[in-house]
């Protein structure tokens, strides 16, 4: 193992374990394992396959409903 990944690795330890399952469904992916790197919840799959779904249909927001969501968390 090099010095870089022996690094990586005891910094991924000392995450919480959820980051850490994270951290290695990523390393997983990227050496050809088939693994999702994400597992998304069913409400989250159907909030995401619904909002696929707006964009076919070429619904966005609007620049002004851009801004209005925006400046409720600009300080």
């Amino acid at each position: 193992m090099t010095t870089l990944l022996d690094k990586a690795i005891r910094r991924v330890q000392a995450l919480p374990l959820e980051m850490q399952e994270q951290a290695a469904r990523m390393l997983l992916a990227y050496v050809g394992d088939d693994q999702p790197i994400l597992v998304l919840s069913p409400e989250e799959e159907a909030d995401l396959t619904e909002a696929q779904a707006e964009m076919r249909r070429g619904e966005f927001a609007t620049a002004a409903e851009v801004e209005a969501i925006s400046s409720k968390y600009r300080r």
